[in-house]
């Protein structure tokens, strides 16, 4: 019998087994278009159901990639860039062409110095030893900027196959989905949702001409605060709209509580200007960091929460990342937070386990 792959994630279609990909009850594959049952709670729902998918096998989808001949579409999600960075990429595509698509632009404030986002983009980039052909900023979710990047991709891909390419929660479905509706009409051709790992393989779509555009499973980073909550949890930390900053006036010797996920102590410096970047449900709390660590005992599930967690991980499981501001400066806690912070602090950030915390110079007015 030939296999038959879930339109919306790319899972085979499988009958057997609810906790393996693909499951759909018998009498769904009778339908046109046949969706797993994942897909289907995903869709009509918002509901995620756990299924069993070991990250090594992402990661051997992935590397098949290296043997095609294609354009790959990086995505990098502007709310998260370092979250957004594959460790193994240039592996994974050789010395193909790539195109950068900063996506998610729509959450940030109007008032953003686009010019500078992409020059800051650039620099990671290179950092992280990539070299892009181009770089655009796009909100999948608006439409914004997607007619530019179809003209963009139709030059550099020249007939060939288009790859979409990113970890996981950085809106690949969403632009592909864009990408398909600008160009043919049809709308929500694939699964997209908020939870991470929504697409489990690789899933074609005819461009015509022979080609096609491939949404890629995304890539699962520990290093974000996705993994650390609850699935129920995701929609207080994942920002749906555009980000209202919440400026604070700090003086050496008091603490920011950004939720009970993230401290900031104001270790050393003149008073200085802290503006946080995060999801609006997120509570922000200032304390004296001599009583940090008792507010946070006290308080981390009460007046922090949300997220509510099982484990006070500031107390329990953390790393601590120091910083000597020398510029205005962005300090990113990888999938919660922008601190911009002014010139002449030094910084001690908490926050769980394994999670990344970076500064760079400020993308936001102000910044050199």
């Amino acid at each position: 019998m030939e296999s038959i792959k879930c339109i919306g994630c790319g899972a085979e279609l499988q009958t057997e087994d609810k906790n393996r990909p693909g499951f759909i009850p018998a009498s769904g594959l009778d339908k046109e278009e046949p969706i797993c049952k994942r897909c289907y709670r995903l869709k009509h729902y918002n509901e995620v159901m756990d299924i069993d998918v070991d990250s090594g096998e992402f990661m051997t989808m992935l590397n098949a990639l290296y043997e095609t001949d294609g354009l790959i579409v990086k995505v990098i999600d502007v709310f998260d860039f370092h979250g957004s960075l594959i460790p193994s990429f240039n592996r994974i595509v050789g010395d193909k062409k790539v195109v950068a698509v900063i996506n998610k632009i729509d959450l940030l404030p109007k008032s953003i110095n686009r010019g500078r986002l992409v020059h800051r983009a650039k620099q990671m980039l290179s950092e992280a030893g990539i070299t892009a052909v181009d770089t655009v900023v796009v909100s999948a979710m608006k439409n914004e900027g997607i007619d530019k990047l179809v003209d963009k991709l139709s030059g550099y891909a020249d007939g060939k196959d288009i790859y979409v390419v990113g970890t996981t929660n950085v809106g690949k479905s969403t632009l592909i989905n864009r990408l398909i509706e600008n160009t043919s009409g049809d709308k929500e051709v694939i699964t997209t949702s908020r939870f991470p790992g929504t697409t489990l393989d690789l899933i074609d779509i005819p461009l015509g001409g022979g080609a096609f555009i491939y949404d890629t499973p995304g890539v699962v980073m520990d290093s974000q605060m996705a993994h650390y909550v609850s699935s129920e949890d995701l929609k207080h930390i994942t920002p749906a709209k555009e980000i209202k900053p919440k400026g604070f006036q700090l003086d050496s010797g008091q603490t920011l509580f950004i939720s009970n996920l993230a401290r900031v102590d104001f270790v050393d410096g003149e008073r200085n200007s802290f503006i946080v970047y995060t999801n609006h449900a997120l509570n922000i709390h200032r304390t004296k960091t001599e009583n940090a660590e008792a507010f946070y005992e006290k308080h981390f599930n009460t007046l922090l929460a949300p997220p509510k967690l099982e484990t006070p991980y500031l107390s329990a499981s953390y790393e601590t990342f120091e910083f000597d501001i020398r510029e205005d400066s962005d300090i990113s806690i990888s999938g919660l937070a922008f601190i911009r912070v002014g010139a002449g602090a030094k910084l001690s950030v908490r926050v769980p386990k394994g999670i990344d915390v970076t500064s760079r110079p400020t993308i936001f007015k102000g910044g050199v």
